[in-house]
């Protein structure tokens, strides 16, 4: 029992989202594997790949109303002072931008930065450039939400890339979140764009890998010293 026990303990349980992908590329791999056996190993190997894209583990989120916490596995692409999309309502001031860039192997499902309710939620189409370019800010197709946390406004784009083709939303406006609950994924391969309000700083690099629900990538006053962390 130890051992089955150590198994489970082991394997990364997969995102319901995943499982069309999942049983497409198995099925679409005995078929073919019918007309040719190699093709059978190929979409076996893509197979296990969608498996490992929809990954979902569990992270340990720190718990303190001043912590900006990752909402996306990858590296920092961007650190800088933008002003915020006019869909946010932010103003037209520049705020602190923090963009998150996740490839094709990166866990792409996201998290809330910081608790609160939901103000809005916006989807504008657009175009499907590489999303690690500063212009996919504003042309590419993109989700955006604002968040009312504990220090003011929060801004949250999930940016499509020249991959990824569909923005998954599982929250909607009027909602509540903590920091660190999953509201969301990006298929295949996006990027994370965080705008915090005056008085943020940030506490990542650019270049730095970052993990959803568990780095702190900015904090907001003076801040504590210590702060507990909920599994999630």
């Amino acid at each position: 029992m130890d051992m089955i026990q150590s198994i489970r303990n082991a394997l990364v349980p997969v995102h319901r989202a995943g499982y069309p992908f999942i049983a497409a590329f198995f099925v679409a791999g005995l078929l073919l594997g019918l007309l040719w056996q190699p093709l059978f190993w190929l979409f076996l190997i893509l197979t296990i790949w969608c498996a490992y894209f929809f990954r979902d583990p569990e992270r340990l989120v720190p718990q303190a109303d001043h912590l900006v916490i990752s909402p996306a596995d990858g590296h920092v692409s961007l650190v800088g002072h933008v002003v915020p999309p006019a869909e946010l309502q932010l103003g037209d001031e520049p705020l602190l931008r923090i963009s998150i860039f996740m490839n094709v192997f990166d866990c792409h499902i996201n998290r809330a930065p910081v608790r609160g309710g939901i103000l809005r939620i916006s989807y504008r189409e657009g175009q499907f450039k590489n999303a690690e370019l500063d212009k996919a800010s504003e042309v590419n197709e993109r989700s955006s939400m604002v968040i009312n946390g504990p220090f003011g406004e929060v801004g949250v784009v999930q940016i499509a890339g020249a991959v990824a083709r569909r923005i998954v939303s599982f929250v909607r406006a009027g909602g509540s979140l903590e920091a660190g609950e999953r509201y969301g994924l990006i298929r295949f391969g996006s990027r994370l764009d965080i705008y915090l309000p005056d008085g943020t700083v940030p506490r990542v690099a650019e270049g730095q890998r970052a993990i959803a629900g568990e780095t702190i990538i900015a904090e907001h006053g003076d801040g504590l010293a210590t702060w507990p962390a909920r599994r999630d």
